[in-house]
């Protein structure tokens, strides 16, 4: 007697890990159906802007839920953010290493400030954009996660639990979450601590930062390596994404065609090399020049100096 074919495993059995950069990711999933007619009463008016199809995007409109709406937020304040980095590195970095000295770089930073640390532009261009730029990333990880659950958290064939609930953690949102870490350090070092200590910040400079290396230079050593690196790492990466040159998750192991697999390979060696060559580019104006030009001098060294000892540095 003929036995029968051995029945294919179901399709849950299968773990569902969505391409990091891929132009749909930023779309809500298609309802279920229990939750189409929800859909149906919206669908039944079309209006001019799903009529429409524009840069790519479906006229359906059924790719413009909240993940959309907080992918663009997540881009659009990435771009003030780069601006106020732009602004950062030429001051702390390139001026200094053109002159060779903190007394003479100083002004350009001072100047610096009338544009991005205003009580209006300081908000604007540094806060708003940070905290826009990490709570759109959290509420599109979270969205994703209950969708996720939505589908697959009601399984009862005995495999959910080879179902991937969370979005995978890419290298991008790894590095934004510690990058987030190591800048509130940063922000509450120069800005909030003088502040609650001297009750004014505008005598933190470059001359503030070499004070801190000249007393202990290990932690802040540290502390600015991390920031550097983990930082441009981050932004490296996010625009290349943006611009679509990143390669996707798990490139190494998704990629079978050696063309694609070497046009990928060359863009990942090219994101890292940009990275490298701005984390040096201002590490030699950083670490290279300010940590090294020694203590402050005088009523500001004391100024300085209660400031570190608030934190027993």
């Amino acid at each position: 007697m003929a036995l029968d074919p051995p029945t294919p495993d179901p399709l849950l059995r299968l773990d569902p890990s969505p391409i990091d950069n891929s132009p749909i990711y930023d779309k809500e999933l298609p309802p279920l159906p229990g939750e189409a007619s929800q859909y149906a009463s919206h669908d039944a008016k079309p209006s001019l802007a799903t009529s429409t199809s524009t840069l790519g995007l479906s006229g359906s409109g059924s790719g413009r839920g909240p993940i959309f709406y907080l992918s663009r937020i997540q881009r659009y304040s990435s771009y003030t953010f780069s601006f106020f980095a732009g602004l950062h590195i030429a001051n702390t970095s390139i001026f200094p290493l053109i002159y060779q000295s903190v007394p003479y770089s100083e002004p350009f930073l001072l100047m610096a400030r009338e544009i991005y640390q205003t009580p209006l532009t300081e908000p604007l261009l540094v806060a708003l954009p940070v905290v826009a730029h990490v709570t759109s990333g959290l509420a599109i990880r979270l969205l994703r996660r209950r969708q996720n659950l939505i589908r697959y958290g009601g399984d009862t064939s005995g495999h959910t639990h080879s179902l991937r609930i969370w979005p995978p953690l890419s290298y991008i949102s790894a590095s934004g979450y510690a990058f987030f870490g190591l800048l509130l350090s940063h922000v509450g070092m120069n800005r909030i601590l003088p502040l609650v200590v001297d009750g004014d910040s505008s005598n933190i400079g470059l001359q503030f930062v070499s004070h801190g290396f000249a007393r202990h230079p290990l932690p802040p050593w540290v502390a600015y390596s991390l920031l550097l690196s983990v930082g441009v790492g981050h932004m490296a990466w996010g625009w290349a994404k943006w611009l679509n040159l990143a390669p996707p998750a798990n490139w190494k192991k998704t990629t079978i065609d050696k063309k694609l697999r070497k046009r990928r390979r060359r863009a990942w060696w090219g994101i890292h090399g940009a990275a490298v060559a701005v984390t040096v580019l201002w590490a030699a104006g950083g670490l290279g020049v300010v940590a090294r030009a020694g203590p402050a001098e005088g009523w500001l060294a004391t100024v300085y100096d209660n400031i570190y000892i608030a934190i027993g540095h």
